[in-house]
């Protein structure tokens, strides 16, 4: 019996020995969780034997159960390495069109040949569909998620519709509607300005606001025409609605508010020579005299022509600029027209017992009965952690500890080796009685 039971530890401290030497291998192993080794005694007997003469029939290894702690992180330079601090997984596929998901702490992510985010082994990376503009996520369930792309084509262009301008002008200005006015004729209007906007093609043009005092007669508010010219078609400005300031220079809105109008039938007569690229415009581009908020309006006050906002929302061209994946794990692309859109969101799995997860190799884990259902969520809330971009969480072993653990397996099995031998020189003596 005593040579079973030396056995029985031998196996044991080999056990130990192994699982201390797997963490040792992979102290510098990016997301790997270490394991310890859990033993139980072995003991069997009837119900007709006495309980208090009966000795242990030795150890057993009841599990190697992994630790998943949380292990420290190392800042990089990419802003694909990911790493989770808090619970939960990423979930991988091994091609785009499967459901076969594993999970991983290891977030060295990169770009393949077609521009997917997959680990060293070419496994995708699975994100949620977001709204484009605004983040947020359409549905949380595993079964939507779908592989991260990084377009690095170009941002399409988006064709002007609207400009905002506000302004101060000039109230110690002299009227200038004495004669018609002329875009090529200084002195036929007293301020103007100019934006950049964009056709259907992102090709860029010119289009410059003229401002013009009008005589007025007091106690009348001031007013001021307002015209506008496409690129240098300079003989055919469009008129709009004027402006009227009060006294106090504040301006006199109207209802509807002041605007100047380009119709897009204009813009797209080729006879006009506004386009000549074969661009489209699909409605009309107007001028609006406020900010895009409505909130600053132009004034008159007596102080020199100042430009307060102008902008427009077209884009021409771009091209892709950068990636940020913030804590919630939501990819943004920033292009270099100035537009940026949400691509993804990172989907995060989590499991009502980690310790139950099936190892597969490469750092990953897959799902097992005694693990539960993985339940996919997103990044930073509830109990699932936040994803740090251009960062990668280390292997959460100590080394100290396992060193120290390691000495001690080396212990043990000495120990039991050396039963192991006293037990063998016992059954050598009763052989050699005679």
């Amino acid at each position: 019996m005593s040579f079973t039971i030396a056995l029985s530890g031998l196996a044991a401290a080999q056990k130990d020995l192994d699982v201390t030497a797997n963490n040792i291998a992979n102290v510098n192993t990016t997301g790997f969780k270490e394991s310890r080794a859990e033993f139980a005694d072995v003991y069997a007997t009837s119900i007709f034997a006495s309980g208090r003469t009966k000795v242990g029939d030795g150890v057993t290894t009841s599990t190697v159960a992994q630790q998943f702690s949380q292990g420290a992180l190392k800042f990089t330079n990419n802003s694909l390495d990911l790493a989770i601090t808090g619970e939960g997984f990423f979930a991988l596929t091994p091609d785009r069109q499967s459901q076969d998901l594993t999970y991983t702490r290891a977030g060295a992510f990169k770009l393949n040949k077609d521009n997917f985010i997959v680990d060293n082994n070419g496994n995708y990376l699975q994100g949620f569909a977001v709204d484009p503009v605004t983040g947020e996520n359409q549905s949380v369930s595993l079964s939507t998620t779908q592989p991260i792309a990084i377009p690095t084509s170009a941002g399409a262009p988006r064709a002007t519709t609207n400009i905002f301008l506000s302004a101060n002008l000039d109230s110690r200005e002299l009227a200038t509607d004495a004669i018609a006015f002329d875009a090529t004729d200084r002195a036929t209007y007293n301020h103007s300005t100019s934006v950049t906007v964009y056709d259907s093609l992102g090709e860029s043009h010119t289009v410059t606001t003229y401002f013009r005092k009008t005589t007025t007669v007091p106690p009348a508010n001031a007013e001021w025409e307002t015209w506008v010219v496409w690129d240098d078609v300079t003989g055919l400005p469009i008129q709009g609605d004027n402006l009227v300031f009060d006294s106090s220079g504040n301006f006199v809105p109207a209802a509807p508010p002041q605007t100047v109008t380009l119709p897009a039938a204009a813009l797209n007569d080729p006879l006009n020579g506004y386009l000549t690229n074969g661009a489209q415009f699909a409605t009309d581009v107007v001028v609006n005299f406020r900010d895009a908020s409505g909130v600053r309006e132009p004034t008159q006050y007596a102080s020199t022509f100042d430009v307060t906002n102008l902008s427009q929302d077209g884009t021409t061209v771009g091209f892709l600029t950068g990636v940020d994946i913030d804590a919630f794990g939501r990819v943004l692309a920033s292009y270099s027209n100035g537009d940026s859109a949400y691509l993804s969101q990172v989907a995060m799995v989590r499991f009502a017992n980690v310790q139950g997860l099936k190892q597969v190799g490469n750092t990953s884990w897959k799902q097992s009965i005694t693990s539960g259902e993985p339940i996919g969520g997103q990044a930073n809330t509830g109990t699932f952690g936040a994803v740090n971009a251009s960062s990668l969480e280390q292997s959460n072993v100590n080394l100290t500890t396992e060193l120290v653990d390691l000495i001690s397996a080396q212990r043990n099995f000495q120990a039991n080796s050396r039963a192991l031998e006293v037990n063998s020189t016992l059954q050598q003596t009763v052989l050699q009685i005679r």
